[in-house]
């Protein structure tokens, strides 16, 4: 992939946030830059030159943690724990810092080498938003520059310091008192392996006892840590001291916190107090599920009753255009198996879907995207998690169910953006129930 002396660098980051821009502007390669979730699945790798130094450039697939849970998140993880780079570049929004710095904090602690790349700032700028670099950088320990990708502004920066950043330490997060208690029991016992991977990483997955992950940990160190006495009776020692404490939640609930506590020490703005506001008023037990189905009903209404108008004007040419076709095979004297074949068979079929499904399929569609951009679909979510739980499914899920309804193949195709494989199942199962345009019309 690379010749020796090339420096390695990582691209990481959420979805949506530019990072397949950086590094299309960088490398000149044109990867495609969509606008859905997860839309890089395997590493794309590119080459650049600075100042007389070669880069490979990985573009590794957009995710919102490194707590692997969906094949997006382990190809991420896997890369940033044994793929060898020489630095990574976290590239986050600007417009929505606290959201972003989940995965930076999470890729920091495992992570020497890293450069935080704030991107979007014209449009933060747009938004009323100030982030002060200068003390994020202090705060994180890092280096952090500001980017327009589009424009292509700083993006030389990313790469002149990522060779000269020479960090060796890696950010350790706040943990919950408890956690950190017994982290600290587990980690002395991990400091030989400091060089090739974080002890307090190292620590919560052998607390948290992830299988999958510790047999490629074990290979990539050469050692089975499950059969080393003093680190299982260090584990055991710590789980002790965490008692019922579900482990995951905790690390999550610090992580969060960090976040938050780091994003109203460096962001200023009307923008984020108004989201705060906002949030507590979408997501309350109050006003938040008659918002949500308020919302969605006003969507379904327009879709329906609105695509009345377009669907018959589309069926009323489309109908008169065959009445030209059959003209034609009469004149040309086409036979008349031929003519029902084609005609009366694949092209009233095609017009009748096209005319039936086509108007609501563009006016729900457009309708939900304005719904994600505005960032009211991940409160949805959020609201019906406990609901869908009960069910034994996940919160996501009532998105796309929510798709389904424009398109039961668009529907389950969704269902990606799921976590659990279980879930997942569940959701391209279920989804197929939910009446789509097509099947609307035998009820109408």
């Amino acid at each position: 992939m690379n010749k020796k002396g090339d420096f390695v660098l990582a691209l990481a980051g959420n979805p949506n946030v530019g990072k397949s821009t950086v590094f299309n502007s960088l490398t000149g390669l044109h990867h495609h830059t969509g606008n859905w979730a997860g839309k890089t699945v395997t590493n794309g790798v590119g080459f650049c030159k600075y100042e007389g130094r070669d880069f490979v450039l990985a573009d590794l697939p957009g995710c919102y943690s490194l707590y692997a849970h969906s094949a997006e998140e382990e190809v991420a993880r896997d890369f940033l724990l044994f793929g060898g780079a020489d630095g990574v570049c976290i590239v986050c929004d600007a417009t929505c810092l606290e959201r972003n710095l989940n995965l930076i904090l999470q890729t920091l602690e495992i992570c020497k080498n890293a450069v935080v790349c704030v991107n979007m700032m014209d449009e933060a700028k747009r938004c009323g938003i100030h982030i002060n670099l200068k003390k994020l950088s202090k705060i994180l320990g890092v280096p952090v520059v500001g980017t327009e990708a589009r424009r292509g502004k700083n993006l030389n920066e990313i790469l002149r310091l990522a060779a000269e950043n020479k960090n060796q330490e890696r950010f350790r997060i706040e943990y919950d008192e408890k956690l950190k208690d017994a982290i600290g029991i587990i980690e002395p016992h991990l400091s030989k392996f400091e060089d090739k991977i974080s002890p307090v990483w190292l620590s919560l997955t052998l607390l948290q006892n992830d299988k999958t992950i510790l047999f490629s940990v074990n290979e990539y160190l050469g050692v089975d840590l499950m059969k080393d006495g003093e680190i299982m009776l260090s584990v055991m020692r710590a789980k002790m001291t965490l008692g019922s404490i579900i482990i995951e939640e905790a690390v999550v609930s610090s992580i969060y916190q960090m976040s938050e506590k780091i994003a109203a020490e460096v962001t200023e703005g009307e923008r984020r107090e108004r989201n705060i506001k906002l949030d507590k008023i979408l997501t309350s037990r109050l006003f938040g599920y008659p918002i949500m189905i308020l919302l969605l009903a006003f969507i379904f209404w327009i879709t329906l009753s609105g695509a009345n108008y377009p669907s018959a004007l589309l069926s009323k040419y489309l109908f008169r255009f065959q009445d030209y076709l059959d003209f034609l095979c009469v004149k040309f004297g086409i036979k008349c198996f031929f003519t029902d074949m084609l005609i009366f068979g694949m092209y009233r079929v095609l017009a009748w879907v096209t005319a039936v499904m086509l108007p609501p399929m563009a006016i729900f569609f457009p309708l939900f995207t304005l719904l994600e951009d505005l960032g009211y679909l991940p409160r949805v979510a959020f609201n019906l998690d406990n609901i869908f739980k009960k069910c034994k499914a996940c919160g996501k899920q009532a998105l796309t169910m929510c798709m389904g309804f424009g398109c039961n193949c668009v529907g389950v195709c969704g269902a990606r953006i799921i976590d659990s494989k279980r879930e997942r199942l569940i959701a391209i199962l279920t989804n197929s129930f939910v009446p789509c345009n097509g099947r609307l019309a035998p009820f109408g």
